[in-house]
């Protein structure tokens, strides 16, 4: 069984999942291009975070929602261990995510990833989850090196 709850980003295991985001977002993406937060950020009170665990209690995965204002929301540091990739880790994350949008009146939610081949599975997962591509939102620019997604929350759920 695979539980989703609130958690703390200053967790040494999360810490730990999380350094090793940042490091691949680095060794993928120009230094510039990078916009994945550390531990420290994402403690931020703009930001609601939850982990994946086993019912050992064994970290599978991360993800966050930062409130943008104005009933918007962004996805920030999903994140999949790799022991736990193809077991649905990131979709479970994801539609968590989609709910506590939901129940914070977020019409709308938006996300960036990377357009190098290394993200692909990510994008496939947003698009199935019926994100599609969109101008940069926020304070992000144009960027080769990003891809930019939204999603209503008017439309079905999940």
């Amino acid at each position: 069984m695979i539980v989703v709850a609130p958690d703390s980003p200053a967790r040494p295991d999360v810490r730990r999942l999380l350094d090793e985001h940042l490091a691949d977002m680095f060794a993928t993406s120009p230094a510039d291009s990078v916009h994945a937060l550390d531990h420290g950020a994402l403690a931020s009170p703009d930001i609601a975070f939850w982990t994946a665990r086993d019912d050992c209690g064994v970290l599978l995965g991360c993800g966050a929602l930062k409130d943008l204002g104005m009933d918007e929301g962004e996805i920030k540091s999903m994140r999949s261990a790799q022991n736990a990739r193809g077991r649905g880790v990131a979709g479970l994350l994801l539609n968590r995510i989609l709910e506590e949008a939901r129940e914070r009146g977020h019409g709308r939610v938006y996300l960036e990833t990377g357009t190098e081949d290394y993200f692909a599975p990510a994008r496939r997962l947003y698009e199935r989850h019926g994100f599609a591509v969109c101008p940069p939102f926020a304070d992000y620019v144009p960027d080769p090196h990003s891809v930019f997604m939204a999603r209503s929350l008017a439309d079905a759920p999940g």
